[in-house]
Formats: C-alpha cells, structure tokens, sequence
C-alpha cells in the first residue's frame, strides 16, 4: 500500500499539518525531515500490522532536546530491556540495532497529525498507560500486603521466641516493666489460639453500626453500656522529677456528693441501694467495684466484668495526655483514696482476664500495676507476677526481673521467686530449640536453685505434694526437716506466704516431667541435710530472724486474691475489722483530700443494748421515733399500750 492512500484512510492530507517543535530533532533540515516521509510512512504501515509499544514513544519525549541521536538509540534500548520482561530476548544484539535504529527514524521523521487524529491517539494511549498504572499498583498493593503479612509474622515470632532463644538480659533495651499496648487487649492473645475468624465472627458489621466512641487501649466500649458523660474525674500532673511523672485522680464538687451517697447506700447493706445510684450516675467508680463483686458473689461472672471493664472506661476517659501506659514512668500514689480505686480496677479486671484463659494479657496488667508504684508495691504484684509468667511461658522475662531486681530488692528471700525462678530454667532447658550444652547448663542451674529453694522453704513441699494428690515417700514424710516440725516452725508471716503460694500455683508443678524432677531434688536435698551441709543452718538462722510480720500490702493482696488456703493464715487484726470491697484494707497515712461530713445521729448517746442490737439489723432504726409510737406499759410482758396503738394506728407506721 502506498503512504498516500495510507494518508486518505487515515483522514489525513499532506501539508495541512500543524508542525511540532518537539518532533523536530535539532541539527537536521527540515528538507531531510521531509525527505524521509516516506520511510517514516512505510514504519507507520508496519506500526499498523505490529502495534509499536508506548516505552519508546515515552523516551521520545524524555529524550526528545537530545543532540545525539546515539543517545536516544541506547535509551531506547534500555527502556525496551526494563519493560519488556514478560517476553524473552530471541533476537541478536544486530537486529535489535537495526529495529532500534529504524524507530529512531521514525521518532525524528514523524510529521504531526490532525487535531481529531491527535486527540485520539493520545486518547488511547492515556487508557493504556491507566490500564498498566493500575495493574502495576494493583500488583505493588498485593506485594506490599504479602510483605506486610509476612513481616508481621516475623515480629510476633520475634516477639514469642527472643525471650526463649535470647538471654534474659537479651538485646532489648527497654525497661523490664515496659507494656506493650496490643497486649492490653485480650483478643490479641486470643487470635493465637483460635484465629482472628474465631474472635471476632460477627463483630465487625456491627462495629460499622455503633455510635463513635473514644479511642481506648484497656477496655472496647459497648453499644449496651449507657451513653457516655464526664462523671466528675479528672486526672492532674502533681510533678515531674528525675524523669518521672507523679499524677493523681481529682473529684469534682458534683462526684463528691455522690460519693457521698454511694457511703451511706453501702452502711444500709443494701446492695438495691447502690443499684438505684448507679442507675443516675451509671460512671461512678466505687459502685461499679462494689456492684461487681455482689454479682461474682452470685456467680453472674459476665455482669461482674462488664462493671468492671465500665470503670476502667471511665478512668481512661480521664487521663492527663502526658500520661503513658506503656512508658513506665507514670507514677499514682495509693496513699490517695481518688487513685486506690484505679489499682482495684486494674487488679480486679486482670484476675477475669486470668479466669477467661488469657495470662499473657494479664502479665501485661500485672506489669502496669507494678509500674505504677514498684517502690512501695501496693497490692504486691511481686506474689503474683511469677505465676503469671510461668502461665503465659515468659520465662526469661521472670528470670531478667529477677536479676535486675535481686540486688535491691531481695526477691529470692520470698518463697514465690525461689521456686519459680527454678521452675522457669527447667522449662527452658526441655526447649527443643535449645542446643545441648546449654540445655545441661540450664538444667544443672534448675537443680542447684531448686535445691536451695527447699532448704530455705522446706514447709512449701508437704502442702504441695497434697494439693498435687501425691502422696509423698516415707523417707521424706518422716524426715524431721520435711516433716509437721516444718511446718509447726514457721512465724505467722512465712506461712501466709507459703500457703499463698501453693495455693496459687501447685497446679504448675502436676506435669509428670516436674513432678519427677522434684522427686530428684528432694532425694539431693536429704542428702545434704544428712551431710549436715553449712547452708541448712544458715537458712534456718534466716527464718528465725527474718519474717516476723508481714506488713499491710501482703494482706491486702491476700485478701484480694481470694485463695482460702492464705485467707486462713490471716492475723486476727486483719480478720476482725470490716472489709470493703471498694477499698480494702486503706493505709494508715491515708492523704486525704475532702471529708465526708458527720451524719446526725438521733437518741445515738443513750441507746440501750436492745436498742443497739435492732441497729445492727436496721441500720436506720430510731430509738425515739419508736418510743413515740410504741409506748411501751408492760416492760415484763413486751405488751403495748391498746388506747396509744389505737390512736397512734401502729400497723400504719409499722408497715413496710
């Protein structure tokens, strides 16, 4: 076909084109552009057939101020080698140079075409290059979600398997009280067990449909919760010293007098009282906390620890925005009775999260507890903490909380840590990632820390065989260092101890693998009392002089963890004053900032002993209302008046 019929079908006639600066390759004449028409007309055929690839119409207009020609051929060929991947390279190096040249040509040598025509093309090419964008997006989008999956596998085995394969001291720089947000939220812990499908089943259509809440890390609000209004606390920043951050919780005048009425519905003893607050302040801290436990008290665990999960909404709604969570550095004084009840929410909802099957994300509860006052310790998260880690099989963390905190605080004179501490390096030596000499080093390590853990404590072993149901060999029962003098030997405050822990963690210790290794050291042990070993009688020396009282945040801990088995050991002046659940056990240098004002109390100095005992049943009983009412004439017979009951009509007032 000729160029000029090739022209007539295209629409196009010669010499009515616009000319195009951009076409035009410096150096040349427009003579010689216009001799080779008809070579470029001969590609333009060609170009029909075998339609030219938009890389190289590219590079004409990269490269088209360019005065070497040679410099666009190599471009050219490079664009075409970067595209061009699909496809293998089936021809030789002197083709390709000829194709290349001869397209060359036709980049010089084009003559612009007609507005329509123009329009078109470019038309056309613009939906390819879309066309291609998209794809090669799409693939980038899908390729960075692979990777995305991928690296986040990688970081969670990191993140589960460092702490077994590394060091206790490790790599990681971080504080060992350092919280990690995602693991505040169970369902975290619970997408490793069940996966996410399992978890979440049908809660994301109706998460689209719930109204907007703030942005929480501890607690998710629900749509069946009341709608949420500022309560009346407010957290405020009391100092920042040595890079630390000491904050307190404050309450407005408005939740004062709520907590003032909250106070007077729990001396009723009425528990409908506190249901009746609620229901016009449904955020108010201390009647959730009570609430909760009068609902664990009839078994509605599911009520008990959505209260519980309101309050902590409630505190996280209050939070300073310099105070962090997973820094470390906040710090809340339980001497003030505004941030006692944030320990106790925290405390109470990790126990649920421990109950459901999550100690993973109650280790990580217990670390925020402890962060918050790791000096004094309030509610002696150190009695908890170990077995938190052996549930959740984070055992080097407990062995690098042990060797950071031995020096200072004595944790292996606690019976809790010198067991658990053992108990942690004989589980990583069964490891099967563990090499050989390494897995007899921890082993030899496990035997030793053991062993001395008996001779320190050697009343923890008889309550721990009977709560495992096995009964012990004669040889160790009649042994006087394993026998009842044990057990009769120890101060008050060592058993509290003791108790607290067997009772806790003696379901650890079941495994047929560690129930064998006890048996191995207990025979060692006996050995070496026999031998009469120099650190029997150091230890003994140690239990006489130290544990003579346990001071007030071990009882309260006690009493918080509900273990019968320590509850029993209580001193008496622990057991003898009343309890709250809301604030057990309050210390004695309490810093208090507002009182509750002093109740009017009626015909209160001239009670009689009758009069006291109705008191104790009815918290509201008036002596003198009823002496006004019921006129008492036969004192012997208990008789009333008939004229003065008549008259005053007692069945009416009497009636509830």
């Amino acid at each position: 076909m000729s160029s000029r019929a090739l022209r007539r079908l295209k629409g196009k006639q010669r010499g009515q084109e616009a000319l195009d600066l951009g076409d035009l390759v410096p150096g040349e004449e427009p003579e010689e552009q216009a001799a080779d028409v008809e070579e470029e007309e001969e590609e333009l055929e060609e170009a029909v057939l075998q339609p030219v690839k938009s890389s190289i119409r590219k590079t004409k207009k990269i490269n088209k101020n360019l005065s070497n020609i040679y410099e666009l051929i190599c471009d050219a060929e490079k664009a075409t080698t970067d595209e061009d991947t699909v496809k293998p390279e089936e021809q030789n190096g002197d083709e390709s140079k000829e194709k290349s040249d001869s397209r060359e040509t036709e980049k010089r040598d084009a003559q612009p075409e007609t507005g329509a025509s123009k329009s078109g093309d470019k038309a056309s090419k613009k939906k390819k290059k879309k066309k291609k964008k998209k794809n090669t997006t799409g693939d980038k989008q899908e390729g960075a979600g692979d990777d995305i999956d991928a690296l986040l596998e990688t970081i969670e085995q990191s993140n589960g398997l460092t702490l077994q394969s590394e060091g206790c001291g490790g790599s990681d720089n971080r504080p060992v009280l350092y919280v990690e947000h995602r693991n505040l939220n169970p369902e975290t812990e619970l997408k490793r067990y069940f996966g996410a499908r399992a978890v979440l089943g049908d809660q994301r259509p109706r998460q689209r449909q719930r109204q907007f809440h703030r942005s929480t890390w501890m607690t998710i609000p629900k749509d069946t919760w009341p709608r949420f209004s500022r309560p009346g606390i407010s957290m405020t920043l009391l100092e920042s010293r040595d890079g630390l951050q000491y904050f307190t919780f404050e309450h407005s005048r408005d939740y004062q007098q709520i907590q003032f009425k909250f106070l007077d519905s729990v001396e009723s003893m009425d528990p409908n009282n506190i249901v009746a607050l609620l229901q016009m302040n449904p955020y108010h801290i201390d009647s959730l906390l009570q609430l909760s436990d009068v609902c664990r008290i009839q078994e509605d665990q599911e009520m008990a620890r959505d209260l519980i999960e309101r309050a902590l909404y409630s505190f996280e709604c209050a939070f300073h925005p310099v105070c962090s969570l997973t820094a470390g550095t906040s710090r809340l004084d339980y001497l003030r009775p505004e941030n006692r009840a944030f320990y106790l929410a925290v405390y109470k909802h990790m126990m649920f999260l421990e109950r459901r099957g999550c100690p993973r994300t109650a280790l990580e509860y217990c670390r925020l507890i402890l962060s918050l006052d790791p000096d004094s310790d309030p509610l002696c998260m150190l009695l908890l903490i170990d077995f938190l880690s052996l549930r959740s099989r984070e055992y080097n963390f407990l062995l690098r909380l042990y060797q950071d905190w031995e020096v200072h605080r004595n944790l292996s004179q606690l019976p809790n840590f010198a067991f658990s501490v053992a108990l942690s390096h004989f589980h990583l030596s069964q490891e099967d990632q563990t090499e050989s000499e390494e897995r007899e080093r921890l082993k030899h390590k496990a035997d030793l820390l053991l062993q001395d853990a008996l001779i320190m404590f050697p009343g923890v072993l008889m309550p721990l065989l009977d709560l495992c149901t096995v009964q012990p060999d004669a040889a160790v029962s009649s042994h006087d260092f394993f026998g009842p003098r044990s057990q009769l030997g120890q101060s008050p405050a060592l058993a509290e101890l003791v108790s607290l822990y067997v009772g806790r963690t003696h379901t650890l210790w079941r495994e047929g693998g560690v129930l064998l290794w006890l048996e191995e050291c207990v025979r060692e042990v006996l050995r070496r009392v026999d031998a009469k070993n120099p650190l029997v009688e150091d230890c003994q020396n140690k239990r006489k002089q130290r544990y003579q009282s346990a001071p007030l945040n071990i009882h309260r801990h006690v009493i918080l963890s509900e273990i019968k088995e320590a509850t029993s050991t209580l001193p008496l002046e622990v057991t003898t004053q009343s309890v709250m659940g809301f604030d057990p056990l309050p210390p004695l240098d309490s810093v208090v900032s507002y009182t509750r004002p002093e109740r009017q109390s009626v015909g209160a100095s001239n009670e009689s002993t009758l009069s006291l005992f109705f008191r104790s049943l009815l918290p509201n009983f008036n002596l003198q209302i009823w002496k006004i009412l019921i006129p008492i004439s036969d004192i012997n017979g208990y008789g009333f008046d008939k004229e003065v009951a008549e008259e005053e009509d007692i069945s009416r007032h009497c009636g509830p």
